[in-house]
């Protein structure tokens, strides 16, 4: 195979800024989620900030995790769509000087994506999201070749949150049925699982080969309470699981056996990415010939280092040693 994953997902390009909790009550946004702006509302707030602290790279759900996996020396390509401007020649670049194989038709009228990320002290993200042209991305932009020569796909659920990305979104699910390469998918965010639990349900019991979730969202998702019922509840309908704990680690679920992974003791930073470079870890791992309890080890180390420093990028990247280590 040509790639271990294929993403597809929002282009964005993250701006992230280290706010007060003061100054993120002044926006009126609510702490700790994502939040759909326009170009006027995000702009406005961004010109209320010290541009001095901002930190800009490629960014987006499942660029964050296609990036984590090249980090680890995957191979990788990415699916999203960004607009003929300045942002987008910088998404692209960045992109491509991680490795990652990003080929795709710039938009003409929408302008690149944005996601302005305010962080507050105790580490917690609030995004706020102008979709721009990542919201444009169509059928049409799956390229198949890039499917069928890859072991994974991997979709992030906020495509769902449009007709034209949701259509992006079972276009590559339909060419992956078609080719036999497995299918993750990731709930992205507990807003969106409230909103599509349905439709979610149906892709868990469907198409779907590994689900990643977090805590809260496998329980809108099932209705339970207790992590590790939540996990066997999903995994009565997929394959594999992956629900990660925060500070307290993740739960996988793999051949109808529960498997523990310890978290990793760090002070957090910043958790944003923390899902994404989890999901980086593991699907590096198992596509890259180790068991289920290696790759959620590295998987966990990597949600660690994240989280441990500004930004969805790995400053410090994992060594051969380091993996070896990890995962003995």
């Amino acid at each position: 195979m040509k790639y271990d994953v294929y993403g597809i997902g929002n282009a964005l390009v993250d701006v992230q800024s280290q706010v007060t909790d003061e100054t993120l009550a002044q926006t009126g946004f609510d702490k700790g989620i994502m939040t759909l702006v326009d170009n006027d509302k995000q702009q406005a707030l961004l010109g209320q900030l010290d541009a001095d602290s901002f930190n800009r790279c490629a960014g987006g759900s499942a660029a964050n995790t296609i990036v984590g996996i090249a980090e680890f020396g995957g191979r990788v390509a990415y699916c999203g769509k960004v607009g003929n401007d300045s942002m987008g020649e910088f998404f692209l670049e960045d992109m491509r000087a991680l490795g990652v194989s990003i080929e795709t038709t710039p938009a003409t009228e929408d302008p690149t994506g944005t996601c302005a990320i305010l962080i507050t002290p105790d580490a917690q993200r609030t995004m706020l999201t102008n979709l721009g042209a990542s919201g444009i991305l169509a059928a049409d932009d799956i390229i198949e070749s890039e499917v069928q020569q890859s072991r994974y796909i991997y979709i992030e659920g906020y495509l769902l949150c449009g007709p034209a990305t949701r259509s992006a979104a079972y276009r590559a699910i339909e060419l992956a049925q078609k080719h036999d390469v497995k299918i993750a998918f990731t709930a992205s965010d507990p807003f969106l699982v409230n909103t599509n639990r349905d439709e979610i349900w149906e892709l868990v019991e469907g198409p779907v080969d590994m689900f990643f979730c977090n805590e809260e969202e496998a329980r809108s998702l099932t209705g339970k309470e207790d992590a590790i019922d939540c996990a066997q509840e999903i995994h009565q309908h997929c394959e594999n699981v992956a629900l990660t704990l925060g500070a307290n680690g993740s739960i996988l679920m793999h051949g109808g056996q529960v498997i523990p992974i310890e978290g990793v003791n760090v002070e957090a930073v910043d958790t944003t990415g923390a899902g994404d470079m989890y999901a980086g870890g593991l699907l590096y791992g198992i596509t890259n010939g180790m068991d289920w309890q290696q790759a959620g080890k590295l998987a966990s180390h990597a949600a660690a280092r994240v989280v441990s420093q500004m930004g969805a990028r790995l400053q410090n990247k994992f060594t051969e040693e380091e993996i070896k280590t990890i995962t003995e």
